[in-house]
């Protein structure tokens, strides 16, 4: 039985390779199989932000949970949840099987929702890992300086490597 994830912290890197694969950083890549008990990468549109959330199996079994939390967040607030509406939009995810290390082909549907071309910036974020085209969170405010700063960071080491990590 696959235990419950500790978290997704750190950052990567990665530029799109031979086969059209991009590469899942080795924390978080070992965290996602550790969890969920396979190589197997879940990718969704994150809920506000314009970027991708990634995550393990174990993550889709608290759906339930999730949901009830952000119901009683939201009736706590005074909000509308649409239950149904938001559901949907947690299972609307696709499964992205990677190899040993960490490569992996994104789904075209995918590629679509996050806006990738042919980099990916990862930031873990604690229950997901966030999955960025650098471009567009470059873009944003400065809500995200700390995203950018990071991403410029891992950016500029892959590119003078010449590859993504």
């Amino acid at each position: 039985m696959a235990q419950a994830a500790a978290g997704f912290g750190g950052q990567g890197f990665s530029l799109k390779g031979g086969g059209d694969r991009f590469v899942l950083p080795a924390d978080m890549r070992n965290a996602i199989a550790h969890a969920s008990g396979d190589r197997v990468l879940n990718v969704g549109l994150h809920e506000s932000w314009p970027c991708l959330v990634g995550f393990g199996g174990d993550r889709v079994a608290q759906f339930d949970a999730i949901l009830d939390e952000q119901q009683a967040e939201a009736r706590a607030n005074g909000e509308p949840f649409n239950r149904a509406l938001r559901k949907a939009n947690l299972w609307s995810f696709k499964r992205h099987l990677f190899d040993a290390s960490g490569r992996f082909v994104m789904n075209p549907s995918s590629v679509k929702l996050g806006k990738i071309t042919d980099q990916i910036y990862f930031h873990g974020v604690g229950d997901v890992i966030t999955m960025w085209n650098p471009q567009v969170l470059l873009a944003l405010g400065d809500e995200f300086a700390v995203f950018k700063i990071y991403c410029e960071q891992e950016m500029e080491e892959a590119l003078a490597k010449g590859k993504g990590k």
